[in-house]
């Protein structure tokens, strides 16, 4: 297993399989049909391009031998849900983990085995009796009961949409059983599973169609559909559901479902040749428009791990494409490794990232642009993907699409505890199969939206700037889509200096960001993603919720997470070693007034919580093959503490350009803060969102933003001249005769609760102190509550002429349109 794909030795292998079973048993009890009949089937299973077959009993040796033979693997399936409520009764559950060992131990090391299967469709009543967890602890169990048999050998569980909500990391790969009539529905259900399945490859199990109830042509042309859909949609596999209408369940002959592309007597449904069709074709047609790619490698001394991208560009199995290499002004020899894999050159003097990449873009003759750094390498099929999604139904309006980025599995022990530490590249998917942002290291763009948003802004040298160009391609009405099956390997930084170099430079791509996109940011300075961030090590305190259905009915039975909540988040923030730092100098200030001694437990808390919250993730870290445990216990303490050290690192760049809690977001002039209103009489007829939104724009001008009041509040717009003040506009609209209007705008300032809640804290302690005697310290504190006083004062001040402005704007504009006397 390689990512989202199973390679057998360095070529990839796609499954193309049909499932074969269950039969009815023989007078000895084997669950397989006579050996000459096995010969015959899988004889003509590998004539119709079938490489792969699933039984659903364990497969005596011969039928092995046979499949082997015939070119063909097995996926074994260990009929575990069979003893239904098993966890109700030990000696059951450990039966059962005798039968997996028994059975693996049988077949281990067999060259037709491609996998064993701990189990098919576990019934939801039966997960939901006993719980989900006891379910996947057990799963757990039988997983490394197996891989203690066979060590080398895959192993994965089937699962169903029903108990879609089982949590199964430790499986080798993610395998499902899905049955949908309807083609979009089947897409973007498998774009919902890639999405659960991580960077684990997506194999569907079961996918076909009932001849007896649909009929026979019904039958092949959904399966023909349903297996491109699959694997275009980047599944590692496919089995068709089933080679034969001969089905034996709950001991007695199946005859009212005939799911077979063969018949009970072996006959070829229509099914059959389009199944080979599909097959022999996958993943994609051959004789697709496919458009040129040009290639993009922005490179600074990236000696080291060049070369690795280079070779990964040259397997590349994509018939349009070319690779262009930006050598931004590197003092090593990256250009020359380079060089040696007839790639285009092009050397720069050192002008950043995003001027290497608008070089690469402008130098560029395909149609797309595709971007990936010095230190990543790409799936073979990489190019494939990225093209498909451009291709594909529905792609109108998609300017950019983007892939996951997973770190390789032998760059060494930091590198893996980094893997698993906060701050990496990641993307954020507003749905299944659409972006918010996509990052550099692996995205394609049109290259006709591209050059109509200018490229990449070079305001962003080091990072950032792939932010800014999703943004501003959304700006545009465009979309930015996500394929999870177009992936790169990407290196993570191999030490603690570099891991925090990078992470302080996130800090003041953070900084550039706000100044350019202050709307994106909340008050305190922290960005507002509209969706799901995927590739986050964070784990929640909250526990998540299982919608069953009513009486567990639900077809489709999902784990709903929520997202972490302000509390949550508050000791993964940066600003929270400022926090420390307060309460530390409280403490300290204790020397002058014991009172202030009390802050000593908070100062503990402050400490305790990140601990935790770092502590508590790094143990649910899962560091793939076995370790000793005093290895293990390392990494995850490593691991714990780069959880730590990320804030710090983006701490100190956001402060070091200017993204700080205390930071003037308006400084464009004062006014006093007052509430004040405006009457201006109009002779254009405009709607109430409109004349807001003409507001909007002159704040924008002034370099203000402002935010719009939701559904429940009595006020329109907002400007907040900082973290503690602001200022906040409501606005009436009165029709009179002869066409005319009267706007009404009212506006007053604001401190936030925070700002009321350090000045009144603060306050009462000065007063206290000073009553205490303790002079020192009633100054000290007093002049904090008088600094934050003044420091709201000013915010509003500050808000409050942005709105007076772009009111005075509007006054004027609207005196210039009246009508003049004769």
């Amino acid at each position: 297993m390689r990512g989202k794909f199973i390679f057998v030795g360095g070529e990839k292998l796609y499954i193309r399989g049909v499932t074969y079973g269950t039969f009815k048993p023989d007078d000895r009890g084997d669950e397989f049909p006579a050996p000459p009949v096995v010969e015959r089937d899988f004889a003509l299973m590998a004539a119709n391009g079938v490489n792969c077959v699933r039984t659903y009993t364990p497969p005596p040796r011969w039928l092995l031998d046979a499949a082997q033979g015939n070119g063909l693997r097995v996926m074994v399936g260990l009929p575990v849900e069979r003893a239904i409520a098993f966890l109700d009764y030990r000696e059951c559950s450990r039966s059962i983990e005798q039968m997996v060992r028994s059975v693996v131990g049988g077949c281990a090391g067999h060259p037709a085995i491609l996998c064993y299967t701990i189990g098919n469709e576990v019934p939801a009543s039966i997960v939901r009796w006993h719980g989900r967890h006891k379910v996947e602890r057990f799963l757990e169990r039988l997983y490394n009961a197996a891989k203690e048999e066979d060590p080398g050998g895959l192993v994965s569980y089937v699962n169903y949409p029903s108990t879609e909500y089982l949590r199964l990391p430790f499986l080798d790969f993610f395998c499902f059983n899905v049955y949908l009539e309807s083609r979009s529905e089947l897409e973007a259900y498998v774009a919902r599973l890639h999405n659960i399945a991580g960077e684990r490859p997506l194999v569907m199990a079961e996918i076909g169609l009932d001849s007896h109830r649909h009929g026979e042509a019904a039958q092949a042309e959904s399966l023909d559909w349903q297996i491109r859909s699959a694997f275009a949609g980047g599944c590692a596999g496919v089995f068709a559901y089933a080679w034969t209408d001969e089905w034996y369940r709950g001991g007695g002959d199946v005859t009212d479902w005939k799911f077979g592309i063969t018949d009970r007597k072996r006959r070829p449904k229509p099914a059959l040749a389009v199944v080979r069709k599909a097959y022999a074709e996958a993943p994609f047609l051959p004789d697709a428009p496919w458009p040129r790619i040009s290639v993009v490698v922005c490179s600074y001394n990236g000696a080291r791990t060049i070369r690795d991208c280079c070779e990964g560009l040259r397997r590349l199995d994509y018939p349009n494409y070319e690779v262009i290499v930006v050598d931004d002004g590197s003092t090593d020899g990256t250009a020359a490794i380079a060089r040696q894999y007839g790639f285009r050159i092009i050397s720069t003097e050192n002008r950043g990232l995003s001027s290497a990449r608008n070089t690469g873009m402008k130098a560029s003759m395909g149609e797309i642009v595709a971007y990936i750094d010095d230190d990543a390498y790409p799936d073979p099929h990489w190019l494939t993907y990225m093209a498909a999604s451009f291709l594909s139904r529905g792609s109108v309006g998609l300017a950019a699409v983007g892939g996951p980025n997973i770190p390789p599995p032998d760059d060494g022990p930091i590198a893996d505890c980094v893997a698993r530490a906060p701050g990496g590249p990641a993307h954020v998917l507003l749905s299944d199969r659409v972006a918010e942002h996509i990052p550099g290291c692996n995205m394609a763009i049109r290259k006709s939206c591209l050059e109509a948003i200018g490229g990449f802004d070079s305001r962003f040298p080091v990072a950032g700037d792939d932010v800014d160009l999703c943004w501003r391609l959304q700006k545009r009405g465009w979309t930015v889509g996500f394929n999870p099956a177009a992936l790169v390997w990407h290196h993570r930084r191999n030490s603690v200096r570099t891991y925090w170099k990078q992470q302080k430079g996130y800090g003041r791509a953070e900084a550039l960001l706000e100044r350019k996109w202050p709307e994106k940011y909340n008050a305190a300075g922290h960005l507002a993603w509209a969706g799901r961030i995927y590739g986050m090590s964070y784990v929640g305190w909250r526990a998540g919720r299982i919608y069953h259905g009513t009486w567990g009915l639900a077809p489709y039975q999902s784990l709903y997470e929520p997202a972490p909540s302000l509390i949550e988040s508050l000791p993964m923030m940066p600003e929270w070693y400022l926090l420390i730092v307060v309460l530390t100098a409280l403490s300290g200030m204790g020397a002058f007034w014991s009172p202030l001694r009390l802050t000593l437990p908070l100062l503990g808390l402050a400490i305790g919580a990140p601990v935790l919250q770092a502590a508590r993730s790094a143990l649910r870290v899962p560091f793939g093959k076995p370790l000793p445990p005093a290895r293990r216990l390392g990494l995850r303490l490593l691991t714990a503490s780069l959880h730590l050290l990320q804030p710090l690192a983006r701490l100190s760049g956001r402060m070091h350009h200017g993204l700080t809690l205390w930071r003037r977001r308006i400084v464009a002039g004062y006014a006093f803060p007052r509430p004040w209103t405006a009457d201006i009489w109009s002779y254009r007829h405009l709607a109430a969102e409109e004349r807001l939104r003409s507001i909007e724009m002159s704040l924008r001008d002034e370099g203000a933003v402002g935010v719009r009041g939701g559904d429940y509040d009595r006020w329109d717009l907002e400007v907040a001249g900082g973290t503690l003040g602001s200022a906040r506009l409501c606005m009436a609209l009165e029709h009179h005769g002869s066409g005319r209007q009267l706007l009404r705008i009212r506006s007053w300032p604001r401190c936030s609760p925070p700002g009321w809640g350090l000045i009144a804290g603060f306050g009462a302690l000065s007063v206290a102190a000073g009553a205490d005697g303790a002079r020192t310290a009633g100054t000290v504190l007093g002049l904090v509550a008088v600094i934050l006083a003044l420091r709201v004062f000013e915010e509003c001040a500050a808000a409050t002429a942005a709105f007076l402005r772009a009111v005075r704007k509007m006054q004027g504009e609207e005196a210039g349109d009246a009508p003049r006397a004769a």
